[in-house]
């Protein structure tokens, strides 16, 4: 009769083989895909990820597309609203628009499933709502509060397209400042106004807290509220960031 580790051993064997695989389902995968950052997403970093193989992905999912769509959605469900801290609605949206601008920023390929359309509404509705509340208790009618949202938001997006654009010509040694200095410098074409610009202004980093302050001053005013109020508090925001 053989000894007992030399039983055991087989026994340990089958036990390994008879073992359940990894459970996964939409809801793993959306959150190991989110967990992963989008230039280095693809099937097999997901399943690694999960321990299974690559062709059990193909049960949940139908390729690359609708799993960067998953993962963009992931990475937008996570994207943290500011606290109520029932602070001044400017304030609110303030530090949403610059939150959401350092987000896209930093992983560029979210901005690009939001703008193909891969981020549904029914992902992007809580955080629409959590805006509205916090702006219709302090006054706003529904749609006012809907509008101010979306300026906000799209001013937002807007900067986060010019400092993703500034990002990659700083990485090619062609940045705009330079690259306008140098245009401004051959004389070539009449810019006489473009050149009195202050070269700051050209840093979209630089000005982007300014911008969004006079946007909201325009909320203020358009709403009928105290314009002075509203600049005097992101005054402070803008000189603390």
């Amino acid at each position: 009769m053989g000894s007992s580790a030399e039983i055991e051993a087989p026994r340990s064997r089958a036990a390994k083989r008879r073992g359940r695989p990894p459970r996964i389902d939409r809801d793993a995968i959306a959150r190991a895909a989110g967990e992963i950052p989008l230039s280095d997403l693809s099937l097999r970093s997901v399943a690694d990820r999960l321990g299974v193989s690559v062709p059990g992905l193909y049960h949940y999912v139908q390729g690359r597309d609708e799993l960067f769509a998953l993962a963009a959605e992931q990475s937008v469900r996570q994207l943290p609203l500011p606290t109520d801290r029932d602070q001044h609605w400017a304030v609110w949206l303030y530090e949403w628009a610059v939150y959401i601008r350092s987000a896209f920023v930093s992983d560029p390929g979210l901005l690009k499933q939001y703008i193909d359309g891969a981020i549904g509404v029914e992902v992007m509705a809580g955080n629409i709502e959590a805006a509205l509340a916090l702006c219709v208790r302090q006054g706003f009618p529904a749609n006012a509060a809907f509008d101010a949202y979306h300026l906000v938001a799209d001013c937002a997006l807007g900067a986060a397209v010019s400092q993703i654009r500034e990002d990659l010509a700083r990485g090619e040694g062609r940045p705009f400042h330079r690259e306008l200095r140098r245009i401004l410098a051959t004389g070539e074409q009449s810019l006489p106004h473009l050149a009195a610009v202050d070269e700051a202004e050209f840093e979209p980093s630089s000005r982007f807290r300014a911008r969004i302050t006079t946007l909201l001053i325009g909320v203020a005013v358009q709403g009928g509220m105290a314009p002075a109020e509203v600049g005097a508090l992101l005054a402070a925001l803008v000189d603390s960031g």
